[in-house]
């Protein structure tokens, strides 16, 4: 049942009948506009639109969202095809099929993703399903819900058509048994912490969503979640201001609700690049903050379509699509990396 539907059978039709008029009146206001993208200083050039960005060097993410859009596709498709793109490819082995399991030698993939209206869907802990990110979408799309967790995500995703595989390639179960010897697990920055592909995109109108899709922290504990499907830490989206993503130690992410936090620092009229450079210090400077042996980085846009990123550690990058154009952008950074 669509969401749209399972809504419309509920018992809401008091509600309904009392705040119809109002919801009508602002829809009559707003049909048919499109939102005007260009810089403050309405002297310069407007800005290229669409815009793609991602976290990490994921540029081949950035390209296949952009290209979708740049043919006029819809921006949802755009977003969750990129991340698929990602999530397909066993060489990386932090997102989708070929990533890196629990501990207990489980691949778990957690996803979200966010539209310009506000609607969101998520999964956490889910396995034996590839592309995590589609699954989040028909969560948003196709359910009353929000968040679908463990099996009962696996069981939706199968209900709908998706099919089970296993997640595990002959590299990261090699790795896996090799730190089974150790026994012992550390976080390595910038791979390890490298556990996210993050996208925001802005359309030709304007309009601006974001998806987030991961197999989380490597040889993490059974049952871990960190902030990736968590709306508000791993992905943030207001239409009428910005949107964030964030990579790295999601632990650390949540207790910042760092996504939500650099949309709010841009509604206060902070750059992209100056909101990611605040949330970041906002966990380097906590009483007690261990920053130095963990990796955190966001990449922001705004309305504007002014894009910036920011990072603990040196290492960081954002993927960038815009006017026909892919790149690869190195992030500013708090800690320069031990020579």
């Amino acid at each position: 049942m669509k969401r749209r539907d399972f809504l419309k059978n509920t018992s809401l039709t008091g509600v309904g009948l009392a705040v119809g008029s109002s919801l009508t009146s602002c829809k009559d206001k707003t049909t048919d506009e499109k939102a005007s993208v260009i810089p403050a200083n309405k002297n310069t050039t407007p800005i290229a639109l669409p815009i793609v960005i991602a976290t990490w060097n994921f540029k081949n993410a950035t390209a296949k969202a952009g290209q979708i859009l740049q043919a006029g596709g819809n921006i949802l498709d755009a977003l969750e095809q990129g991340c698929m793109v990602e999530e397909a490819d066993i060489k990386n082995e932090s997102v989708g099929k070929g990533g890196r399991p629990d501990r207990d030698g489980n691949v778990t993939l957690d996803a979200c993703i966010m539209n310009k209206d506000g609607n969101c869907g998520a999964v956490v802990y889910m396995q034996n399903i590839t592309h995590a990110i589609s699954v989040a979408r028909k969560v948003m799309e196709d359910t009353p819900h929000v968040m679908l967790a463990g099996k009962g995500a696996e069981n939706f995703a199968v209900s709908t058509g998706m099919k089970r595989e296993d997640l595990l390639t002959e590299s990261t179960r090699r790795q896996w048994k090799e730190w089974l010897v150790e026994a012992k697990y550390k976080p390595i920055i910038n791979i390890e912490n490298h556990d996210t592909i993050g996208m925001l995109a802005m359309d030709e109108n304007g309009d601006i969503s974001g998806a987030c899709t991961t197999s989380g922290l490597a040889y993490k504990m059974g049952g871990r979640v960190g902030d990736s499907p968590i709306i508000g830490s791993g992905l943030f989206v207001d239409n009428e201001v910005g949107g964030c993503v964030a990579t790295g130690m999601g632990e650390e992410v949540v207790k910042t609700v760092g996504s939500f936090l650099v949309v709010e620092l841009m509604r206060q009229g902070k750059s992209p690049q100056e909101a990611c450079k605040e949330a970041i210090n906002r966990i380097v400077n906590k009483p007690n903050s261990n920053y130095k042996n963990f990796q955190v980085g966001y990449v922001a846009i705004n309305k504007q379509g002014e894009t910036g990123s920011f990072s603990i550690h040196e290492g960081f990058s954002m993927a960038k699509y815009q006017d026909g154009k892919n790149d690869n952008l190195k992030s500013e950074f708090v800690v320069k990396s031990k020579a």
